[in-house]
């Protein structure tokens, strides 16, 4: 969407406190995800550019750093995550003010973990001694937004991505050694025990969304389940929400058995992937089979997409929005006391049919 605004307003509008917390949408600057801190890593002290590298699966150009031959020293300045999270929450909380987003909705801000705008950025054979100094750089941002707003109205989401390509063995990001599958967990357990525990935090467990097709296909929620529960084990603070990855064209009993293995008290909130893309492309039936599937192991849970709505149509996302809302009522999954606004402001386009059918007494 156009601005943080017109994102608020449209949640405000179509999903109403169905959402524990609103994102700003990541728009403007940080609309590149990993991407934004770019620009810093190219100003740091001891770093300089490197040889444009090509990218996945499209070969496309993409800058990335290096450390300077000879460099004693690498030193990352302000990553200005805070500026914008500022400005952001200032805007959610007079739009709260005025009634348009609901009184009991947090504001939410996401940032990818420290490995992945290196692994993205940076040459393979520098991201180990940059690792340390970005990650510094990266929870002292944090905690300047945190030491300025009230710990009770914020959440706080990791997205977690190149570490899959090292837990499922792909190379997506050109991984350097310091994203070894044995270093995943402690560095998640640090970017989870960053968080005040009055500050709730979670993980957005993600498989990869360019071009809306996955790096790896996970043949089930086992690596996701694990991930969960060695970081829990580990961890000093508890996990409040997680995000699992659910492809759209899985819904057979075999992909959530993992979930049998998930520990009750490793999070509070679960969320699936269940809200496709492209509804139009899925059998009817789908959503529903795979609500069923998780309600066999998990009996209080919400609704996402397997990876925001960021790249997807910018024309098509109000209704992508409401099949949130759609699906989330359907079945039956809504907190408890939770309620959508009963106006939505944006007809059925034809492109985006509601996937499964209400129950009916």
């Amino acid at each position: 969407m156009e601005d943080a605004e017109t994102v608020f307003r449209e949640l405000g509008a179509r999903v109403g406190d169905l959402a524990h917390a609103y994102p700003d949408g990541e728009t403007g600057p940080l609309s590149m995800w990993a991407m934004y801190p770019l620009e810093t890593l190219r100003a740091s002290e001891g770093v300089e550019d490197d040889e444009v590298r090509r990218f996945m699966r499209t070969n496309d150009p993409f800058p990335q750093v290096k450390i300077k031959d000879g460099a004693d020293e690498v030193r990352i300045s302000d990553l200005g995550y805070t500026d914008l999270f500022l400005a952001s929450y200032e805007l959610f909380r007079r739009l709260r003010d005025e009634g348009v987003i609901p009184a009991s909705v947090r504001f939410q801000v996401q940032l990818p973990t420290p490995t992945a705008p290196l692994c993205l950025l940076a040459r393979p054979e520098d991201q180990a001694r940059l690792y340390g100094p970005f990650e510094s750089a990266m929870f002292a941002d944090l905690n300047r937004f945190l030491e300025a707003v009230p710990h009770d109205d914020i959440e706080v989401q990791w997205d977690v991505a190149a570490e899959f390509g090292s837990l499922e063995n792909n190379d997506w990001y050109k991984l350097g050694e310091f994203l070894d599958p044995d270093s995943v967990v402690p560095k998640l357990v640090r970017c989870i025990d960053q968080v005040p525990e009055d500050v709730g935090v979670g993980l957005h467990l993600c498989y990869g969304d360019y071009l809306h097709g996955h790096e790896t296909e996970p043949e089930s929620l086992g690596t996701q389940v694990k991930l969960v529960n060695d970081v829990a084990a580990a961890a000093h603070r508890r996990i409040d929400f997680a995000a699992f990855t659910v492809p759209q064209n899985r819904d057979d009993a075999e992909y959530f058995e993992p979930l049998q293995e998930l520990r009750k008290d490793a999070l509070g909130r679960a969320y699936f992937g269940i809200v496709p893309y492209y509804p139009n492309k899925q059998p009817l039936g789908t959503v529903e089979r795979q609500g069923a599937n998780i309600d066999r192991y998990v009996d209080d849970w919400g609704v996402c997409t397997e990876c925001g709505m960021g790249r997807h149509e910018a024309e098509t996302v109000p209704s992508l929005v409401n099949l949130h809302r759609g699906i989330v009522e359907t079945l039956g999954s809504s907190p408890d006391g939770a309620t959508a606004p009963e106006n939505d402001q944006t007809p059925d386009d034809g492109r985006h049919r509601q996937p499964v059918a209400r129950k009916t007494d």
